[in-house]
């Protein structure tokens, strides 16, 4: 692929050539990398094309995929061009591992969830479904982005109650902006600071069981 992401792309087991399976998209966090969010998608690997995508910012101790001005304030033109970038890879793997496009998924943590939401009101019916674990979406992604529609979108978002990064009610805030344009949001909280705990990983491989199988 001509992409600016270093990536890991695993297939389905046993695939059939003729056939076209399920895509999953994971975005990792600030600091993290490419070998974070696989884990948490197991359930999928010998059913679905999971691609994992590593920022293109160095972040020690990992990488990043935007800067920020402050809590709640990304670049806007470092998160606009990632925001590209991301889609056209989707675009790309799409058409060359002959993806099924009735079933692909966007997931994502911390900043890959503040981009997966926002990529939601971009890619529109190209996407079916969105895992959002502990983001948000900024306010000119609301305010100025030209937004398809999501009133097909099931959506998945979860948040800690006792997060530290991310306040809880930004999550709540997503659900609502969500919900008022027609989305289908499964909203979640745990007792937990800005990670997935046990009961986080097992409602989201629920939610994806109903979103693709």
């Amino acid at each position: 692929m001509n992409s600016p992401f270093t990536f890991i792309h695993t297939e389905p087991k046993n695939m059939d050539p003729a056939k076209k399976y399920p895509a999953i998209f994971l975005l990792h966090g600030m600091g993290s990398n490419e070998q974070d969010l696989p884990g948490l998608v197991a359930d999928f690997k010998d059913s679905c094309h999971i691609f994992s995508l590593r920022g293109p910012i160095t972040q020690k101790p990992g990488y990043a995929f935007f800067t920020i001005q402050d809590i709640g304030k990304p670049d806007r033109p470092v998160f606009d061009k990632v925001v590209h970038f991301i889609r056209e890879f989707i675009d790309e793997a799409s058409f060359i591992y002959n993806i099924d496009v009735e079933k692909v998924v966007l997931m994502g943590f911390s900043q890959g969830a503040i981009l997966a939401q926002s990529l939601a009101f971009i890619l529109g019916d190209k996407l079916t479904a969105v895992v959002a674990l502990s983001g948000y979406i900024p306010d000119f992604v609301k305010n100025e982005y030209h937004k398809q529609s999501v009133e097909h979108l099931p959506i998945f978002i979860s948040h800690g109650e006792y997060d530290y990064v991310i306040p809880h009610q930004w999550g709540v805030e997503s659900k609502d902006s969500f919900e008022s344009l027609g989305a289908a949001v499964t909203f979640k909280s745990y007792p937990d600071g800005h990670g997935v705990t046990p009961a986080n990983h097992l409602d989201l491989v629920t939610f994806l069981k109903e979103q693709i199988s």
